[in-house]
C-alpha cells in the first residue's frame, strides 16, 4: 500500500478572519507540503487542474515542477489533468519535462473533470464530453506507448504523420491513470484499456467503491490485462485529531468553507451540522 495526499488548490476564506487565501501564497504552501510529505515518507502528492477563481492552480505541471527540485523521492502526479480540455501532445510535452527535472518520479492521472469552466474556455462542446475524452485518452496512450514518431488521426484535433513528440520522458513511459468519479462506465473504459484507476471518494457512502474496484478488475482481467497491472487508488478527505471529536469540531467550518457555492449559481453545497455528521462518521467520505 502506497500513502500520499492529493490537492485540489481550493482557495478559501478563512473562518476566523474572513480573509480569502491569496492564490500566490496558497501556491507556494502548497509546494511547501510537498516537501513535507517528501520528508515524512509519503509516496505521492497530486495536484488538481481547475479554471475558475476558487482554486489557484490551473496547469499543475509548473508547480510540480518546483516540487521536483525541491523533493527527493516522492512520485508528483497530476490529480487530475482534464484531458478533454488539453491538447495530449503538450500534456505529455509537460510531464515528460517533469519526469526529468524529477529523476524519473512523473506521472498523470486524466480525467474528465465535473466542472465546466475549461470547456468553456478552452472552445471545447460540452455535448461531445466523452467522443472528445476518448479520443484525446488514444492519442495520449499513442504518444505514450509508441516509438518515437507517432501517426494518428481523429475528428478533434489535427492528424499527425510519423512525427516525433520530444521529449521522452526518463522513465521508460510515463504511468498513467484513469481518474474515475464513481460511474462505472468510466471504470469499464480503465479496466478494458488495462489503466490503473484511481477513484475519488469525496461524497456519498464508501461502500459503493467495493463493488466498482471488483467490477473493474473482472473487467480489466477478463480482457487479458494481467492482475497486478490493475492498480487502484482511492481518494478521500482527511484529517487528524488528538480525538474524533476534537478533529470534527476542528475541521466543520473549515469543510463548510470548502463546500459551500463561492459565487452565486455557483457549485457546491451547503453542509450543516448534521449533514457533516453523517459524512465524517465510519461510512462517510
Amino acid at each position: 500500500m502506497e500513502l500520499g495526499i492529493l490537492s485540489l488548490s481550493d482557495l478559501q476564506t478563512d473562518p476566523a478572519t474572513g480573509t480569502l487565501h491569496d492564490p500566490a501564497r496558497r501556491t507556494r504552501e502548497i509546494v511547501s507540503y510537498a516537501v513535507a510529505a517528501d520528508q515524512a515518507g509519503l509516496d505521492v502528492f497530486g495536484l488538481g487542474e481547475h479554471h475558475s477563481r476558487d482554486f489557484s492552480v490551473a496547469n499543475p505541471a509548473v508547480p510540480l515542477a518546483a516540487m521536483a527540485q525541491a523533493t527527493s523521492r516522492i512520485r508528483l502526479t497530476s490529480a487530475v489533468s482534464v484531458l478533454s480540455t488539453l491538447d495530449p501532445v503538450r500534456l505529455h510535452q509537460d510531464f515528460a519535462s517533469l519526469d526529468h527535472l524529477s529523476d524519473g518520479r512523473a506521472e498523470i492521472i486524466a480525467g474528465r473533470s465535473a466542472f465546466l469552466e475549461a470547456f468553456t474556455l478552452f472552445g471545447i462542446d460540452p455535448a461531445h464530453y466523452d467522443d472528445v475524452f476518448a479520443e484525446k485518452l488514444g492519442l495520449l496512450l499513442a504518444i505514450r506507448d509508441g516509438s518515437d514518431h507517432v501517426t494518428w488521426s481523429g475528428r478533434h484535433r489535427p492528424a499527425l504523420d510519423h512525427l516525433p513528440v520530444p521529449p521522452r520522458p526518463q522513465q521508460e513511459k510515463l504511468p498513467l491513470w484513469l481518474g474515475v468519479g464513481g460511474t462505472p462506465t468510466s471504470a469499464e473504459r480503465a479496466a478494458r484499456l488495462g489503466l490503473p484507476m484511481a477513484l475519488g471518494l469525496i461524497g456519498g457512502d464508501i461502500r459503493r467503491a467495493r463493488p466498482l474496484a471488483e467490477h473493474y478488475r473482472a473487467l480489466g482481467q477478463a480482457a487479458g490485462h494481467r492482475a497486478e497491472a490493475l492498480r487502484l487508488a482511492v481518494t478521500s478527505h482527511f484529517y487528524v485529531g488528538v480525538t474524533s471529536q476534537g478533529a470534527r469540531d476542528d475541521l466543520y467550518p473549515h469543510y463548510r468553507e470548502y463546500l459551500r457555492p463561492k459565487s452565486p449559481g455557483g457549485r457546491g453545497w451547503l453542509v450543516g451540522p448534521d449533514e457533516f455528521h453523517a459524512v465524517s462518521g465510519p461510512l462517510g467520505p
